[in-house]
């Protein structure tokens, strides 16, 4: 069976909190997911971060979900996202001290998203899953941070049709010089309330039977 544990490691600011969920076997992949603004309350218990933990568990990675920095139990205050990138690589460095270099998985939920497309560009995971990603200066308390780099082509972009926080035509204008696709959920709004499970196929279909 699936099994969690609550996690404590090092951080840039001081101590991280997360919580570690494994597969019933050896884990093929680490997958971190990171969630939304911590600003307007997002913590590593929103349900689209816990719902793609829960995905990537199934699909058999050691999944790794943590608070950022100022967050529940992790020490630090929020740094516009900047600091955040730094927790994302401490979170990794843990894991793979845990698991060796398993492939890398980075999945993020809003500003979680923007965090690990940023994190990406010095990691370089495997994939990169994103759901609603905060793409542009939607969010007020980080316009003045870096904008949202472009991915790597085979990044999962998942967005609903009437989010009113990152609004869908701003994720086209970000993706449109990509030729990144984007798996867009009619009537879904920026939390997904009702749409959960869409998810999670979206996720277990996209990787399932896939070397990584």
């Amino acid at each position: 069976m699936p099994s969690q544990r609550n996690v404590i490691f090092a951080g840039p600011a001081g101590q991280l909190e997360g919580v570690l969920h494994l597969p019933d076997a050896a884990p093929r992949a680490i997958a971190v997911v990171a969630h939304p603004l911590p600003t307007m309350g997002g913590t590593m218990g929103n349900k689209v971060v816990t719902t793609l933990t829960k995905a990537f568990t199934e699909l058999g990675c050691a999944a790794l979900r943590f608070n950022f920095r100022g967050v529940g139990n992790s020490a630090g205050e929020f740094d516009e996202g900047d600091g955040e990138i730094e927790d994302v690589l401490a979170v990794v460095h843990h894991a793979r001290r845990e698991y060796g270099h398993l492939p890398l998985i980075l999945s993020g939920f809003s500003f979680g998203g923007y965090v690990q497309a940023r994190a990406a560009q010095q990691l370089h995971p495997q994939r990169l899953v994103l759901v609603a990603p905060a793409v542009g200066r939607s969010v007020p308390s980080f316009e003045n941070s870096t904008g949202m780099p472009h991915v790597p082509h085979n990044t999962l972009l998942i967005h609903g049709e009437q989010d009113d926080v990152v609004p869908l035509s701003e994720v086209m204008e970000w993706a449109r010089p990509q030729n990144l696709p984007i798996v867009v959920l009619p009537g879904a709004e920026h939390f997904f309330h009702g749409r959960l499970h869409q998810i999670k196929q979206i996720v277990m279909q996209h990787f399932q039977g896939q070397q990584l």
